[in-house]
């Protein structure tokens, strides 16, 4: 799975879908705590390492994350229903919040990945806990297991008429049916076409699930959710763009991984695509070097990832980006929402562009 993907950071500023983020994302945090802190009460009361398995999940979640989906559901109501209370929209983004920790939980486990958001991933937190990797890894897909449930209890708890809720429900599990196939492709390595693999993956519950989410909650009509779709295609693959950029060349400040480790972690990026592509035979043979190989040198990384430079695939990405999100500009001038509907949507798109690197060929 890919839900560890980096959240957006750039300031507010103009940018209206970053000033709406702002305005909820306390709230959803205080929900977040609120939720996870009743099911630590309870399980406490069958022992400390019942709940070891609940705090996990919680510190998880609440370390870090920019709530980014939580914004896209919030934007998807806005641009439906107009100002107004944003109730539904919030528990609609706690549930989210909830579902994105159950995946990077398993996530994390599949890939053997020890640290995630600046701190120990869940597996690896409750093995130094229990004292034993099999322990702490069952533990930490049972704690996913429990994180998921809390998900579903929190999205079906939501004050909207019994059709509306059903409808809501559905399009939340197909969410969650699309990044469990995807995660299948990408397991038995057969996805032939990276971006449609990354449009079941990232897609789905990253752009289009969250908005259409909102929509929903909202009841918005027929066309604006066929517009939505068409709008959140191109940003859905720019969002894993944007990852797997900052999964290779990233700042490990805003990451919370360090540069290269999505190569030496074997991912199907973008770039390694790319860079199969374009890269020389000399390039092309410091990139496998790295491929998969956790205990990869320094040295090793940097010429990997300066392969992937002078190759012409870092550049190659960053344009497809960009294009991207120019696509999405021009989708949402054709939607028929308001003003300040479209100025949500432009914001988002706004927050995935990245600067591009300097240099003919992408050089930083």
């Amino acid at each position: 799975m890919n839900p560890g993907q980096t959240a957006p950071t750039t300031s507010a500023g103009n940018n209206a879908f970053l000033d709406l983020l702002a305005r909820i994302r306390p709230e959803i945090e205080r929900r977040i705590e609120s939720r996870f802190d009743a099911k630590v009460a309870r399980t406490r009361t069958y022992g400390p390492d019942v709940a070891a398995m609940v705090e996990a999940a919680r510190e998880l979640t609440v370390r870090g994350g920019k709530r980014f989906r939580a914004g896209l559901i919030a934007a998807g109501f806005q641009v439906t229903a107009g100002e107004g209370p944003l109730e539904a929209a919030i528990d609609a983004g706690v549930a989210f919040e909830l579902l994105q920790t159950y995946l990077l939980i398993q996530d994390d486990w599949m890939d053997g990945d020890t640290t995630r958001r600046g701190g120990p991933s869940v597996h690896a937190a409750l093995t130094a806990r229990l004292g034993d990797p099999q322990r702490g890894a069952s533990s930490a897909i049972l704690a996913s297991d429990l994180t998921w449930g809390l998900a579903l209890e929190t999205l079906s708890s939501i004050d909207l008429p019994a059709p509306r809720l059903l409808e809501v429900l559905r399009l939340f599990l197909r969410v969650h049916e699309d990044v469990v196939i995807g995660q299948q492709i990408d397991v038995l390595g057969k996805a032939e076409d990276v971006e449609a693999m990354h449009d079941l993956k990232t897609g789905s519950y990253t752009v289009r699930g969250p908005l259409l989410l909102g929509a929903a909650l909202a009841g918005a009509p027929n066309a604006l959710r066929e517009g939505l779709v068409r709008f959140a295609a191109p940003i859905g693959i720019a969002f894993q763009l944007r990852d797997d950029l900052l999964g290779t060349f990233g700042d490990p400040a805003e990451t919370g991984k360090p540069v290269g480790n999505d190569l030496v972690a074997g991912k199907r990026t973008a770039l390694v695509a790319e860079a199969h592509r374009l890269a020389s035979e000399n390039e092309l043979s410091a990139l496998v070097r790295v491929l998969g190989r956790p205990d990869a040198s320094e040295a090793e990384i940097r010429a990997a990832t300066g392969a992937i430079v002078s190759s012409g695939a870092r550049r190659a990405v960053e344009d497809r980006l960009h294009a991207l999100c120019d696509e999405a500009e021009a989708i949402s001038g054709g939607l028929g929402v308001s003003a300040a509907g479209r100025a949500l949507l432009m914001g988002a798109v706004a927050a995935l562009r990245v600067p591009r690197s300097r240099g003919p060929e992408g050089r930083a």
